[in-house]
């Protein structure tokens, strides 16, 4: 899977839980280390999970 499909679909996920299930970045490391058993990236300098925090970093918090 291409890696904007990968992101997408890991932002569509992330938005998909209640919005007590995705307030903090600890609640982001979590779901970003189960998605990366679930999603293939692309070699890249940084790590899968890195990448997918930087993704989900401006869609944790309040709403």
């Amino acid at each position: 899977m291409l890696k904007s499909k990968t992101r997408r679909a890991v932002i569509r996920e992330w938005m998909a839980l209640a919005p007590e299930q995705r307030r903090s970045a600890e609640q982001a490391i979590d779901f970003a280390q189960r998605a990366t058993a679930r999603h293939n990236l692309p070699r890249s300098r940084r790590t899968p999970q890195a990448a997918m925090m930087a993704w989900l970093k401006p869609r944790t918090g309040r709403p």
